[in-house]
């Protein structure tokens, strides 16, 4: 295996990876071989651009709305005992996304007005582990210039309430909501080794509880908030006469929703944060835990070999059983059962 780059924080980058070398960041604020710049690479789908100096890195999380930010890239690893697991919702534990993704190529077919208008596959790692907004900037820019995200989530949210009304009702999209084969088991057993579990969305709140209530009645594991030691998604839309919180500007890539279920949701301090591992199968939600500073499970089915961020993970699993193994690993245990 060749070197891409050995990126502080990070650790050598192969060169198969599907990390992409830059000569200077997008906002031309730093160039490679000026002012100490050693390296600048960006992930696949050019979604985070790492600057690396001789001892330490930098992220920037680049904004189709236009609010790019900056990060330090903190070093990972595992250390025993494991505490807590922090877990993706979308692909990782309910399979939902071909719905998610369903939504957005309605919204656009709507904006359109063509009700037969279809989004081709290449449009999968931009339609999915992002920000709606961002989702639907995509779709704006490559298929209905001129059109505003306003107009967007407006339709976009539309199609969504009237969709989740028809599923809580019996009578939705077949299938919308299915959990993620291997998941009871998986979350029985962290509980009986007495790992904390986390839930991390960036699905706003009246997307993500539907979800989580449809999968744990299909797992009968009773109330989910229960179930969790603590949850969070990305909070509630903003519309006219309705009070919003944040969630569409710092949603994965961001480390913030990892950052906060960790540090307010179980109360672990960051200097604690080798005792933590993250569990995704989106690019973004891969970028979103590293940045946070834990070590990082990515788990097949989503889009981290497409996005180019494989090479972040700290392991590459298939399924929960997999999964369960590294962890029993860190432990210095077996799996259960």
């Amino acid at each position: 295996m060749a070197v891409l780059v050995n990126i502080p924080g990070l650790g050598p980058m192969p060169d198969d990876g599907g990390l992409v070398p830059l000569t200077a960041s997008s906002d031309g604020r730093f160039h490679t071989n000026r002012d100490g710049v050693v390296s600048i690479t960006a992930t696949g789908d050019r979604k985070v651009e790492f600057v690396a100096f001789v001892d330490h890195s930098l992220a920037c999380v680049r904004s189709a709305m236009g609010y790019p930010a900056w990060y330090p890239v903190h070093p990972v690893r595992v250390d025993r005992p494991v505490k807590a697991v922090l877990m993706d919702l979308d692909g990782t534990s309910v399979r939902s996304e071909e719905f998610w993704v369903w939504i957005i190529e309605l919204t656009t077919a709507s904006l359109l007005g063509d009700a037969s208008f279809k989004l081709d596959p290449a449009d999968l790692p931009y339609v999915s582990g992002h920000s709606v907004s961002e989702h639907l900037q995509y779709c704006i820019r490559k298929y209905c210039p001129g059109r505003s995200v306003e107009e967007a989530r407006s339709y976009y949210f539309e199609h969504t309430d009237r969709e989740m009304r028809a599923i809580l009702d019996g009578r939705g999209r077949a299938n919308a909501f299915t959990p993620t084969p291997g998941l009871k088991a998986f979350l029985l057993a962290l509980k009986e080794r007495g790992i904390r579990i986390g839930l991390v969305t960036s699905g706003l709140y009246e997307k993500a509880w539907p979800e989580i209530v449809s999968a744990f009645r299909t797992l009968d594991l009773g109330d989910p908030r229960d179930f969790y030691d603590a949850i969070v998604t990305a909070g509630f839309a903003i519309r006219k006469g309705q009070a919003g919180t944040l969630g569409e500007l710092s949603p994965k890539p961001h480390p913030w929703l990892y950052a906060e279920t960790c540090r307010v949701g179980l109360g672990i301090d960051f200097s604690d944060r080798h005792h933590v591992i993250g569990i995704e199968d989106s690019g973004a939600g891969v970028c979103s835990i590293r940045l946070a500073g834990f070590a990082t499970i990515g788990v097949a089915g989503g889009n981290i070999i497409e996005s180019g961020t494989r090479p972040l993970c700290d392991h590459y699993c298939h399924d929960f059983d997999e999964i369960l193994g590294v962890i029993a690993a860190s432990e210095g245990s077996v799996p259960a059962g």
